[in-house]
């Protein structure tokens, strides 16, 4: 890819997480970190480490990897994710996104993770 995404600087979240659905909020282990939780009138999906995945969910992924962007993102810049993302599907890697109020984070299979740091890192991300 020619485009350059920016000059951001990323960080791989170390270890296995896992995307999941569960029925209660108190299924859920608030010490876990990482922990991403989304509620909707629908569902109530959880993204964690593997090891801290609630006992009962409704529907669970494992394998995913994760890479945030370091520091504090501007609420008014557009495009990170879009840019970000862009670059991965040009490369056929498939993505799921969380973001939080300072940044965001893309979680990819753990099978596509080292290609995905790769093609970040060819339009101009660093990794700490």
């Amino acid at each position: 890819m020619t485009d350059t995404v920016t000059s951001w600087t990323l960080r791989a979240i170390p270890g296995a997480l896992t995307v999941c659905k569960v029925d209660a909020l108190t299924e859920i282990d608030w010490d876990a970190v990482p922990l991403f939780v989304g509620r909707t009138e629908e569902e109530i999906s959880v993204v964690c480490p593997t090891a801290r995945v609630p006992r009962r969910t409704t529907a669970r992924e494992d394998g995913w990897r994760g890479f945030s962007i370091v520091g504090t993102l501007d609420l008014s810049l557009i495009g990170v994710l879009s840019r970000l993302s862009g670059a991965l599907a040009q490369a056929g890697i498939g993505l799921f996104a969380v973001s939080t109020y300072n940044t965001d984070t893309i979680l990819v299979k753990e099978e596509s993770f080292a290609h995905a740091r790769r093609v970040l890192a060819d339009c101009g991300c660093r990794f700490l």
